[in-house]
């Protein structure tokens, strides 16, 4: 395989703090690489050095001479009252009928592409900034967070054309089921390091957490050595028929603490605890034949749906259909257009959206915001547990707001929000610019809160874990969906991969992508199913186990069976999963 880049102990600091140091790696041809680290590592950094437009403190990078690279970044560049079919052919030169082409993959029509490219939508612009990119023709991709604010049909279109994809590409998300997706690679991005794993993310993490284990187990030998030799030592030092070996072990002691192996901390966030709020037994909202839009003008009609409270309710829909509409409407910062809708009496709402996070004052430091927000209840050592959980510990509670990351931001919203008791949170793209950890604690402590949660977002993981229920916005009209969330994808699929195949009109050019999209999905349903079955033998390793401990003088056969074929089982699927990740 020829080498497309070559990266050689790059460092970066800012103001004297280091983002980070020793990054080595190369990508080569047909390698789909995920980056990933916690917020602040430095990613977006690196694809900024990778592509020129920043210069690394030391280190060099060596780009080969048939590299063409791709580069998808957040910022935007869009000239005044440009259109979009413009700014496609500013940024590509090409010709109209090669544009309209390639921008049909992401749903740009003639009308998308006539208006101005500043005037469209979050997630049309992510749109508009992808085809600007693939125009260029390049066979090495640089996608800094694609998924942000890409409705769900945008993002599995995006993933097909990734899986079919001959170049290489390295792609910064925080998607967990985006990358398990796409990338077959691995580039784990810390301070003092960069780590390049030849496997998906599943594998990965996998890995990483079985080397963290074993480290930890290491450190903890070095311990009970440590301690027993210690205990000699302070018990014998004053003897002088001692002293010589007592000194011959503070020796070993100090010479066994070179050989402590540092452990770079965890990402942090292991499990988030929401404050409980008051547990009601009626509907928490009620709409009544609602119609919402903007001065006036009604964007969807027909809005009858009720939440029970303590419902997690997930609204689902394409982009520009009226997800943040329908939000703003019911949280009151939008009148609705007619109809009505009635929240339960009483009811205290935390809302999260963008304009919450850019409204946030600079000046105010972490903690003293935190302290604000929460509950005049809540107690000193939960807001700074609550801090801890969002990784805001010691310094960083001193930190301005002005300072933090965009990432850094929206975690402090959250923790502020989770702070202040609600009985229902309306949050709007909550996930956007967290780490998946980040992320998947949400999803887990929102979904033992025993209040009520109305949301939009377009992390699958974190959806799943959380929606009880769904609401879809389509054609212009809301309705309640009745399965659950992982068969609304499916048969979301399903019906892209008919119209993909009905506009291609069955050519055979497609079957081959089709063949690999559907090896993929089985293969994913085999994993569905042995995480499923992993999880049920654990629970039950976990029974048996606690019952032998319980028991310690009984000998039950048939149970010392069934522990050892069900760490079998475990050890079994854990092989199969890894083979099937890999």
């Amino acid at each position: 395989m020829s080498i497309l880049l070559q990266a050689n102990n790059l460092s970066k600091s800012y103001s004297g703090q280091n983002i980070f140091s020793g990054l080595t790696f190369t990508v080569s041809s047909r390698q789909k690489i995920g980056v990933i680290g916690r917020n602040g590592a430095g990613k977006s950094t690196l694809f900024r050095i990778l592509t020129g437009t920043e210069t690394a403190d030391t280190g060099e990078i060596m780009i080969g001479s048939s590299t063409r690279i791709g580069y998808l970044k957040q910022e935007e560049s869009y000239q005044e009252s440009e259109s979009a079919l413009d700014y496609l052919r500013r940024e590509s030169g090409r010709e109209d009928w090669v544009i309209k082409k390639l921008a049909a993959k992401f749903q740009l029509t003639e009308n998308k592409l006539e208006q101005a490219a500043s005037s469209l939508s979050g997630g049309w612009r992510m749109r508009l900034k992808l085809s600007a990119m693939l125009l260029l023709e390049p066979n090495l991709f640089l996608l800094d967070e694609p998924t942000n604010y890409l409705d769900l049909n945008t993002l599995l279109l995006l993933e097909n054309y990734l899986q079919s994809y001959k170049g290489s590409f390295l792609i910064i998300s925080h998607d967990r089921e985006f990358l398990k997706r796409t990338c077959q690679e691995t580039l784990d991005i810390s301070s003092q390091s960069c780590y390049h794993y030849a496997g998906n993310i599943e594998a990965y993490l996998a890995f990483k957490e079985q080397k963290l284990t074993t480290l930890m187990k290491a450190n903890a030998s070095l311990d009970r050595q440590q301690k027993h030799m210690q205990e000699f030592v302070d018990r014998f030092r004053a003897k002088a028929s001692k002293a010589k070996q007592a000194q011959s072990l503070i020796r070993k002691i100090n010479k066994m603490e070179q050989k402590r192996i540092t452990i770079e901390h965890r990402a942090g966030i292991t499990r988030i605890s929401i404050p409980p709020t008051i547990k009601r037994q009626n509907f928490a909202l009620r709409t009544n034949n609602l119609v919402i839009g903007y001065d006036g003008r009604a964007i969807v009609s027909n809005i009858d749906f009720d939440c029970r409270s303590g419902e997690k309710i997930a609204i689902l829909g394409l982009n520009g259909q009226g997800k943040t509409t329908l939000i703003k409407t019911l949280t009151g910062d939008l009148p609705l257009v007619s109809g009505s809708f009635r929240w339960l009496t009483g009811t205290k709402i935390a809302y999260h959206g963008q304009e919450v996070i850019n409204s946030l004052n600079d000046k105010e430091n972490v903690g003293d915001f935190l302290r604000r927000q929460a509950s005049s209840d809540v107690k000193t050592e939960a807001v700074l547990k609550m801090a801890g959980d969002f990784l805001f510990r010691d310094e960083e509670l001193k930190k301005p707001i002005g300072v933090l990351s965009g990432g850094e931001r929206s975690r402090l919203v959250l923790a502020g929000l989770l702070l202040s008791k609600p009985d229902v949170f309306v949050l709007d793209e909550p996930t956007c610019h967290l780490d998946f950890e980040t992320t998947e604690a949400l999803g887990a402590a929102l979904g033992k809160f025993n209040g009520t949660v109305l949301f939009a977002s377009h992390d699958r993981t974190f959806t799943n874990l959380l929606a009880t229920g769904l609401v879809e916005i389509k054609n212009g009209e809301a309705k309640r969906r009745t399965e659950s969330y992982q068969e609304y994808v499916d048969e979301l699929e399903k019906q892209l991969e008919q119209e993909v195949q009905d506009r291609n009109d069955g050519k055979e050019k497609n079957s081959a992508a089709r063949d690999k999209y559907l090896i993929q999905k089985e293969r994913q349903k085999k994993i569905r199913k042995i995480e499923k079955e992993l999880e049920q033998n654990k629970a039950r390793e976990k029974q048996l186990t606690d019952y032998f401990l319980k028991n310690t003088s009984s000998y039950d056969a048939a149970k010392i069976k069934e522990l050892t074929e069900t760490k079998e089982k475990i050890k079994q699927g854990e092989e199969d999963w890894l083979e099937l990740n890999v």
